[in-house]
């Protein structure tokens, strides 16, 4: 498969729809789509109308591209992300990253939801994302490397932004919302973890987990994006002989809850990039 081709189909495609050139790319979770609210938005495309994007299978993701202002900063969101459980290759679930480059960002926001396997990470706190873990079966980087975009090996030792976390971290306190700095494991899905994968996870040195995010900032770290990533933690694991079974419903009402946090963060943090 081209995917150059498909790549440059796409970008052609939604900029004779927009007429409209972002310098930054926001990637909204899992119940955390209400930043759209605080956007002057210019243009909107249904991923459905967009060639060869997927679309998202997730009831909590509306899926749509949004370009307009936020802070004075040119922006496109994806309202709703593809996941691997999804039934999507991972240069599928990757391929909106690869869009937003060729449409002009340098930085990529990443929000997303997890579940907490540190004993010291309580559910409706932040995360902000300081490294992870990659546990999934796949790669989007294997196969013929898109040499247009990036090196067959790119450096994965810092793909977390240090400034933007930092100063993440600074409006957390500034706000007095409860934040931590945290390593993030990306598994799979779609069921959650058992009581002995959770134990695992937090042996192997992760603090949260979920089944996004990692896909995406390997791709832009692949194109040379800056990326800032961070997490609304609904629910905890440990001490694990407490651990309750979760709903989706129960996680949406969290992160809908602790949203505002994660919101006044990310703004603050755009107008500072």
């Amino acid at each position: 498969m081209d995917w150059m081709k498909k790549i440059q189909e796409t970008t052609d495609f939604i900029k004779s729809k927009t007429d409209f050139t972002p310098n930054l790319g926001i990637i909204l979770g899992t119940g955390l789509g209400n930043l759209i609210n605080d956007i002057d938005i210019k243009f909107e495309l249904p991923y459905e109308a967009i060639p060869n994007f997927p679309v998202s299978t997730v009831e909590s993701h509306k899926g749509r591209l949004i370009f307009g202002i936020l802070e004075n900063k040119n922006v496109v969101v994806m309202q709703g992300r593809f996941h691997y459980y999804e039934g999507y290759d991972m240069k599928e679930v990757t391929f909106p990253v690869r869009i937003m480059k060729m449409l002009g960002i340098s930085t990529l926001f990443v929000s997303n939801v997890s579940g907490s396997t540190n004993i010291d990470i309580k559910k409706g706190s932040l995360v902000i994302i300081d490294d992870h873990i990659n546990m999934h079966y796949d790669n989007p980087l294997r196969g013929k490397n898109l040499d247009e975009m990036g090196p067959r090996f790119p450096d994965m030792s810092q793909p977390y932004s240090e400034r933007l976390k930092s100063k993440a971290m600074e409006i957390a306190k500034a706000n007095n919302f409860t934040a931590h700095r945290g390593v993030y494991v990306s598994l799979p899905g779609p069921n959650l973890e058992t009581k002995a994968e959770y134990l695992h996870l937090n042996k192997i040195g992760g603090d949260i987990v979920g089944m996004s995010t990692v896909p995406e900032v390997i791709v832009a770290i692949h194109c040379g994006i800056e990326v800032f990533a961070i997490s609304v933690i609904t629910d905890e694991s440990m001490p694990i002989e407490n651990l309750k079974p979760v709903t989706l419903e129960e996680v949406i009402a969290v992160a809908a809850e602790a949203e505002p946090k994660m919101t006044k963060v990310v703004k603050e943090l755009i107008a500072y990039v």
